[in-house]
Protein backbone atom coordinates (compact mmCIF):
# COMPACT_ATOMS: atom_id res chain seq x y z
CA UNK A 1 0.00 0.00 0.00
CA UNK A 2 1.41 3.37 -1.05
CA UNK A 3 1.73 5.94 1.73
CA UNK A 4 3.99 8.91 2.29
CA UNK A 5 4.43 11.70 4.82
CA UNK A 6 4.56 15.37 3.85
CA UNK A 7 4.57 18.63 5.82
CA UNK A 8 1.26 20.20 6.70
CA UNK A 9 0.39 22.68 3.97
CA UNK A 10 -1.15 26.09 3.33
CA UNK A 11 -4.26 26.48 1.20
CA UNK A 12 -3.33 29.77 -0.41
CA UNK A 13 -6.76 30.53 -1.83
CA UNK A 14 -9.93 29.48 -0.06
CA UNK A 15 -13.33 30.77 1.02
CA UNK A 16 -14.45 30.45 4.64
CA UNK A 17 -17.51 32.71 4.30
CA UNK A 18 -18.82 34.31 7.51
CA UNK A 19 -21.22 33.86 10.40
CA UNK A 20 -22.12 30.62 12.15
CA UNK A 21 -20.85 28.41 9.29
CA UNK A 22 -17.24 29.54 9.75
CA UNK A 23 -16.29 26.83 12.22
CA UNK A 24 -17.44 23.99 9.94
CA UNK A 25 -15.44 25.24 6.97
CA UNK A 26 -12.32 25.91 9.05
CA UNK A 27 -12.53 22.46 10.61
CA UNK A 28 -12.73 20.89 7.15
CA UNK A 29 -9.42 22.56 6.33
CA UNK A 30 -7.82 21.47 9.59
CA UNK A 31 -9.02 17.93 8.85
CA UNK A 32 -7.05 17.85 5.60
CA UNK A 33 -3.73 18.81 7.14
CA UNK A 34 -3.78 22.57 6.62
CA UNK A 35 -1.33 24.57 8.70
CA UNK A 36 -2.82 27.81 7.49
CA UNK A 37 -4.79 29.52 4.78
CA UNK A 38 -5.30 32.62 2.69
CA UNK A 39 -8.94 33.54 3.31
CA UNK A 40 -10.69 35.38 0.50
CA UNK A 41 -12.20 38.78 1.43
CA UNK A 42 -15.43 38.63 -0.62
CA UNK A 43 -17.57 38.75 2.48
CA UNK A 44 -20.79 40.77 2.71
CA UNK A 45 -19.85 43.60 3.05
CA UNK A 46 -16.41 43.02 1.53
CA UNK A 47 -13.30 43.06 3.68
CA UNK A 48 -12.03 46.27 2.12
CA UNK A 49 -10.77 48.17 5.18
CA UNK A 50 -7.73 47.32 7.25
CA UNK A 51 -8.47 48.69 10.70
CA UNK A 52 -11.74 48.23 12.54
CA UNK A 53 -11.76 51.91 13.48
CA UNK A 54 -11.92 52.84 9.78
CA UNK A 55 -14.52 50.36 8.56
CA UNK A 56 -17.33 52.61 7.35
CA UNK A 57 -19.35 50.67 4.78
CA UNK A 58 -16.81 47.83 4.63
CA UNK A 59 -15.54 45.13 6.97
CA UNK A 60 -11.94 45.28 8.11
CA UNK A 61 -9.13 42.75 8.07
CA UNK A 62 -8.96 43.20 11.85
CA UNK A 63 -12.63 42.23 12.27
CA UNK A 64 -12.59 39.29 9.86
CA UNK A 65 -9.40 37.92 11.40
CA UNK A 66 -10.97 38.03 14.85
CA UNK A 67 -14.07 36.21 13.59
CA UNK A 68 -11.95 33.52 11.92
CA UNK A 69 -9.75 33.02 14.99
CA UNK A 70 -12.80 32.73 17.24
CA UNK A 71 -14.25 30.10 14.88
CA UNK A 72 -11.20 27.82 15.06
CA UNK A 73 -8.59 29.43 12.84
CA UNK A 74 -6.48 30.00 15.95
CA UNK A 75 -5.35 26.39 15.34
CA UNK A 76 -3.66 27.51 12.13
CA UNK A 77 -0.05 28.57 12.28
CA UNK A 78 -0.61 31.26 9.64
CA UNK A 79 -3.66 33.16 8.42
CA UNK A 80 -3.55 35.73 5.60
CA UNK A 81 -6.54 37.92 4.74
CA UNK A 82 -6.05 39.98 1.58
CA UNK A 83 -7.55 43.44 1.30
CA UNK A 84 -10.37 43.58 -1.23
CA UNK A 85 -9.42 46.29 -3.73
CA UNK A 86 -12.27 48.76 -4.34
CA UNK A 87 -12.62 52.29 -5.70
CA UNK A 88 -12.02 53.48 -2.12
CA UNK A 89 -8.63 51.79 -1.72
CA UNK A 90 -5.95 54.45 -1.29
CA UNK A 91 -2.19 54.75 -1.24
CA UNK A 92 -2.34 55.65 2.45
CA UNK A 93 -4.31 52.48 3.23
CA UNK A 94 -1.61 50.35 1.58
CA UNK A 95 1.22 52.16 3.34
CA UNK A 96 -0.32 52.20 6.81
CA UNK A 97 -1.60 48.62 6.51
CA UNK A 98 1.80 47.31 5.45
CA UNK A 99 3.61 49.17 8.22
CA UNK A 100 1.16 47.83 10.81
CA UNK A 101 1.76 44.23 9.75
CA UNK A 102 -1.94 43.63 9.08
CA UNK A 103 -1.65 43.90 5.29
CA UNK A 104 0.25 41.13 3.49
CA UNK A 105 -1.74 40.92 0.26
CA UNK A 106 -4.50 42.58 -1.78
CA UNK A 107 -7.13 40.91 -3.93
CA UNK A 108 -8.15 42.14 -7.38
CA UNK A 109 -11.58 41.06 -8.62
CA UNK A 110 -12.70 41.99 -12.13
CA UNK A 111 -15.92 43.96 -11.63
CA UNK A 112 -18.84 41.52 -11.47
CA UNK A 113 -16.45 38.77 -12.60
CA UNK A 114 -17.33 36.18 -9.95
CA UNK A 115 -19.17 35.66 -6.66
CA UNK A 116 -19.02 38.82 -4.54
CA UNK A 117 -17.03 40.78 -7.15
CA UNK A 118 -19.47 43.65 -7.61
CA UNK A 119 -17.27 46.01 -5.58
CA UNK A 120 -14.23 45.64 -7.83
CA UNK A 121 -12.96 48.36 -10.15
CA UNK A 122 -11.13 48.02 -13.49
CA UNK A 123 -7.45 47.16 -13.12
CA UNK A 124 -6.49 50.40 -14.89
CA UNK A 125 -7.81 52.41 -11.94
CA UNK A 126 -5.29 50.87 -9.54
CA UNK A 127 -2.49 51.45 -12.03
CA UNK A 128 -3.40 55.11 -12.45
CA UNK A 129 -4.22 56.01 -8.83
CA UNK A 130 -0.93 54.75 -7.41
CA UNK A 131 -2.30 51.81 -5.41
CA UNK A 132 -0.27 49.17 -7.28
CA UNK A 133 2.89 51.31 -7.06
CA UNK A 134 2.37 51.58 -3.30
CA UNK A 135 1.95 47.80 -3.10
CA UNK A 136 5.17 47.32 -5.08
CA UNK A 137 7.04 49.73 -2.80
CA UNK A 138 5.69 48.16 0.41
CA UNK A 139 6.14 44.51 -0.66
CA UNK A 140 2.40 43.76 -0.58
CA UNK A 141 1.43 40.79 -2.78
CA UNK A 142 -1.25 41.18 -5.47
CA UNK A 143 -3.63 38.20 -5.69
CA UNK A 144 -5.35 38.49 -9.03
CA UNK A 145 -8.47 36.94 -10.54
CA UNK A 146 -7.18 36.96 -14.08
CA UNK A 147 -10.12 37.50 -16.37
CA UNK A 148 -11.02 40.39 -18.64
CA UNK A 149 -14.26 42.04 -17.52
CA UNK A 150 -17.22 43.56 -19.39
CA UNK A 151 -16.98 41.18 -22.36
CA UNK A 152 -19.83 40.04 -24.53
CA UNK A 153 -20.55 36.32 -24.87
CA UNK A 154 -18.68 36.16 -28.19
CA UNK A 155 -15.40 37.00 -26.42
CA UNK A 156 -16.07 35.72 -22.90
CA UNK A 157 -15.94 32.09 -24.02
CA UNK A 158 -15.36 31.52 -27.72
CA UNK A 159 -13.78 28.78 -29.82
CA UNK A 160 -10.66 30.90 -30.30
CA UNK A 161 -10.39 32.91 -27.08
CA UNK A 162 -11.87 33.55 -23.63
CA UNK A 163 -11.81 36.05 -20.78
CA UNK A 164 -8.71 34.56 -19.14
CA UNK A 165 -6.68 34.34 -22.33
CA UNK A 166 -7.46 37.95 -23.21
CA UNK A 167 -6.43 39.08 -19.74
CA UNK A 168 -3.06 37.32 -19.90
CA UNK A 169 -2.44 38.50 -23.45
CA UNK A 170 -3.48 42.15 -23.01
CA UNK A 171 -3.55 43.26 -19.36
CA UNK A 172 -0.91 41.21 -17.58
CA UNK A 173 2.05 42.00 -19.86
CA UNK A 174 1.41 45.71 -19.25
CA UNK A 175 1.11 45.17 -15.51
CA UNK A 176 4.32 43.12 -15.42
CA UNK A 177 6.27 45.69 -17.41
CA UNK A 178 5.01 48.68 -15.42
CA UNK A 179 5.60 47.11 -11.98
CA UNK A 180 8.50 44.66 -12.40
CA UNK A 181 9.03 44.31 -8.63
CA UNK A 182 5.39 43.75 -7.72
CA UNK A 183 4.83 40.21 -6.43
CA UNK A 184 1.78 38.73 -8.16
CA UNK A 185 -0.13 35.49 -7.66
CA UNK A 186 -2.12 34.59 -10.76
CA UNK A 187 -4.90 32.76 -9.00
CA UNK A 188 -6.73 29.63 -10.17
CA UNK A 189 -5.30 29.73 -13.70
CA UNK A 190 -7.10 27.59 -16.27
CA UNK A 191 -5.42 28.07 -19.66
CA UNK A 192 -2.17 27.23 -21.43
CA UNK A 193 -1.77 30.92 -22.23
CA UNK A 194 -1.78 31.76 -18.49
CA UNK A 195 0.73 28.95 -17.82
CA UNK A 196 3.01 30.28 -20.55
CA UNK A 197 2.79 33.82 -19.17
CA UNK A 198 3.80 32.72 -15.67
CA UNK A 199 6.64 30.56 -16.94
CA UNK A 200 8.13 33.32 -19.09
CA UNK A 201 7.88 35.92 -16.29
CA UNK A 202 10.39 36.54 -13.51
CA UNK A 203 10.26 34.98 -10.06
CA UNK A 204 7.85 37.66 -8.79
CA UNK A 205 4.99 36.13 -10.80
CA UNK A 206 3.57 32.76 -9.73
CA UNK A 207 0.23 30.95 -9.90
CA UNK A 208 -2.17 28.78 -7.96
CA UNK A 209 -4.02 25.85 -9.52
CA UNK A 210 -7.19 24.23 -8.17
CA UNK A 211 -7.85 20.48 -8.03
CA UNK A 212 -10.80 20.71 -10.41
CA UNK A 213 -8.79 22.43 -13.13
CA UNK A 214 -6.15 19.68 -12.95
CA UNK A 215 -8.76 16.92 -13.09
CA UNK A 216 -11.55 18.05 -15.39
CA UNK A 217 -12.34 19.91 -18.62
CA UNK A 218 -15.30 21.83 -19.98
CA UNK A 219 -16.55 18.56 -21.45
CA UNK A 220 -16.91 17.10 -17.96
CA UNK A 221 -19.02 20.10 -16.97
CA UNK A 222 -21.42 20.23 -19.90
CA UNK A 223 -21.88 16.50 -20.54
CA UNK A 224 -24.91 15.99 -18.34
CA UNK A 225 -24.63 19.58 -17.05
CA UNK A 226 -22.78 18.63 -13.86
CA UNK A 227 -23.37 21.91 -12.08
CA UNK A 228 -21.23 20.99 -9.07
CA UNK A 229 -18.27 21.51 -11.44
CA UNK A 230 -19.29 25.07 -12.23
CA UNK A 231 -16.69 27.52 -10.98
CA UNK A 232 -15.05 30.71 -12.21
CA UNK A 233 -12.90 30.80 -14.18
CA UNK A 234 -14.82 28.04 -15.90
CA UNK A 235 -13.10 24.78 -16.84
CA UNK A 236 -11.28 24.85 -20.17
CA UNK A 237 -10.08 22.36 -22.79
CA UNK A 238 -7.89 19.25 -22.82
CA UNK A 239 -4.78 21.12 -24.00
CA UNK A 240 -5.25 23.64 -21.18
CA UNK A 241 -5.56 20.90 -18.57
CA UNK A 242 -2.47 19.22 -20.00
CA UNK A 243 -0.51 22.48 -19.67
CA UNK A 244 -1.62 22.88 -16.05
CA UNK A 245 -0.68 19.27 -15.27
CA UNK A 246 2.71 19.66 -16.92
CA UNK A 247 3.45 22.84 -14.96
CA UNK A 248 2.34 21.38 -11.62
CA UNK A 249 4.22 18.08 -12.04
CA UNK A 250 7.47 19.41 -13.49
CA UNK A 251 10.63 18.52 -11.60
CA UNK A 252 11.66 22.16 -12.10
CA UNK A 253 8.42 23.63 -10.71
CA UNK A 254 8.93 26.46 -8.25
CA UNK A 255 6.14 28.80 -9.46
CA UNK A 256 2.94 26.76 -9.36
CA UNK A 257 1.28 25.69 -6.13
CA UNK A 258 -1.94 24.72 -4.38
CA UNK A 259 -4.82 27.11 -3.94
CA UNK A 260 -8.08 25.21 -3.88
CA UNK A 261 -10.54 28.09 -4.34
CA UNK A 262 -12.81 25.86 -2.24
CA UNK A 263 -16.14 27.67 -2.21
CA UNK A 264 -19.05 26.21 -0.22
CA UNK A 265 -22.63 26.80 -1.34
CA UNK A 266 -25.62 25.36 0.51
CA UNK A 267 -27.69 26.01 -2.64
CA UNK A 268 -25.66 25.43 -5.79
CA UNK A 269 -28.37 25.58 -8.47
CA UNK A 270 -30.76 28.53 -8.21
CA UNK A 271 -33.67 29.86 -10.26
CA UNK A 272 -31.50 32.50 -11.88
CA UNK A 273 -28.40 30.42 -12.53
CA UNK A 274 -25.70 28.43 -10.76
CA UNK A 275 -23.51 29.57 -7.87
CA UNK A 276 -19.85 29.56 -8.91
CA UNK A 277 -17.50 27.49 -6.80
CA UNK A 278 -16.51 23.91 -6.03
CA UNK A 279 -16.30 22.72 -2.43
CA UNK A 280 -13.12 20.71 -1.86
CA UNK A 281 -12.61 21.35 1.85
CA UNK A 282 -11.50 18.21 3.68
CA UNK A 283 -10.39 16.38 0.53
CA UNK A 284 -8.07 18.64 -1.48
CA UNK A 285 -4.79 16.70 -0.95
CA UNK A 286 -6.57 13.53 -2.08
CA UNK A 287 -7.87 15.29 -5.19
CA UNK A 288 -4.46 16.75 -5.98
CA UNK A 289 -2.98 13.23 -5.62
CA UNK A 290 -5.57 11.96 -8.10
CA UNK A 291 -4.67 14.73 -10.53
CA UNK A 292 -0.96 13.92 -10.32
CA UNK A 293 -1.74 10.30 -11.09
CA UNK A 294 -3.93 11.41 -14.00
CA UNK A 295 -0.94 13.37 -15.29
CA UNK A 296 1.12 10.15 -15.28
CA UNK A 297 3.05 10.31 -12.01
CA UNK A 298 3.42 7.19 -9.89
CA UNK A 299 3.11 8.40 -6.30
CA UNK A 300 4.61 5.15 -5.06
CA UNK A 301 7.97 6.56 -6.23
CA UNK A 302 9.98 8.85 -3.97
CA UNK A 303 10.78 11.21 -6.85
CA UNK A 304 7.08 11.70 -7.65
CA UNK A 305 6.31 12.22 -3.96
CA UNK A 306 8.94 14.97 -3.87
CA UNK A 307 7.32 16.72 -6.85
CA UNK A 308 3.93 16.47 -5.14
CA UNK A 309 5.39 17.89 -1.90
CA UNK A 310 6.87 20.85 -3.79
CA UNK A 311 3.50 21.70 -5.31
CA UNK A 312 1.33 21.18 -2.23
CA UNK A 313 3.63 22.14 0.63
CA UNK A 314 6.70 24.12 -0.39
CA UNK A 315 6.33 26.44 -3.39
CA UNK A 316 3.48 28.55 -2.02
CA UNK A 317 4.96 28.78 1.45
CA UNK A 318 8.27 29.92 0.00
CA UNK A 319 6.63 32.62 -2.14
CA UNK A 320 4.59 33.99 0.76
CA UNK A 321 7.61 33.65 3.08
CA UNK A 322 5.76 31.30 5.43
CA UNK A 323 7.54 28.74 7.62
CA UNK A 324 7.49 25.14 6.45
CA UNK A 325 5.65 23.28 9.24
CA UNK A 326 7.53 20.61 11.17
CA UNK A 327 4.31 18.70 11.71
CA UNK A 328 3.44 16.21 8.98
CA UNK A 329 0.46 14.21 7.75
CA UNK A 330 0.19 11.03 5.70
CA UNK A 331 -1.40 10.36 2.33
CA UNK A 332 -2.44 6.72 1.96
CA UNK A 333 -3.60 4.92 -1.21
CA UNK A 334 -6.65 3.59 0.58
CA UNK A 335 -10.30 4.35 -0.25
CA UNK A 336 -12.06 7.02 1.81
CA UNK A 337 -15.81 7.56 1.95
CA UNK A 338 -17.33 10.88 0.93
CA UNK A 339 -20.02 12.53 3.04
CA UNK A 340 -21.85 15.87 2.86
CA UNK A 341 -20.58 18.49 5.28
CA UNK A 342 -23.24 19.38 7.83
CA UNK A 343 -23.44 23.09 8.63
CA UNK A 344 -25.97 25.45 10.27
CA UNK A 345 -26.87 26.60 6.74
CA UNK A 346 -27.53 23.07 5.48
CA UNK A 347 -25.56 20.35 3.74
CA UNK A 348 -22.53 21.25 1.64
CA UNK A 349 -21.83 18.71 -1.09
CA UNK A 350 -18.14 17.99 -1.77
CA UNK A 351 -17.30 18.23 -5.46
CA UNK A 352 -16.71 14.51 -6.14
CA UNK A 353 -19.92 13.54 -4.35
CA UNK A 354 -21.79 16.02 -6.52
CA UNK A 355 -20.36 14.18 -9.51
CA UNK A 356 -21.63 10.83 -8.25
CA UNK A 357 -18.44 9.51 -6.62
CA UNK A 358 -19.02 7.85 -3.25
CA UNK A 359 -15.35 7.22 -2.42
CA UNK A 360 -11.91 8.58 -3.23
CA UNK A 361 -8.88 6.34 -3.84
CA UNK A 362 -6.77 8.29 -1.31
CA UNK A 363 -7.09 8.89 2.43
CA UNK A 364 -5.44 11.22 4.94
CA UNK A 365 -4.01 10.34 8.33
CA UNK A 366 -3.19 13.22 10.64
Amino acid sequence: MTSFDIPKWYDLHTHFRQGEVLSAYIKAHLDMGCAGALAMPNTKPPTAAIFEANEGKYWSIERYRRDLLNAGADKFGELIIPLYLTKDTSINMIQSGAKSGHLKACKYYPPHGTTGAEFGAPLSEYIENGVLKAMEDEGVILCIHGEQHALGPDKYFDRNTNAEELFYQEDMPQLRDKFPNLKIVCEHITTKIAVDFVEESNANIVATITPQHLLYTIGDLIQGLKYHLYCLPVLKHCEDRAALQKAATSTQNTKFFAGTDSAPHAVKATECGCAAGCFTGGIAPQLYAMSFELAGLDLANASSQEIFKNFLCLNGANFYNLPIPQETFTLVKQPSKLEPLQTPNGEIIPLPLGLGLKTLPWSIKL
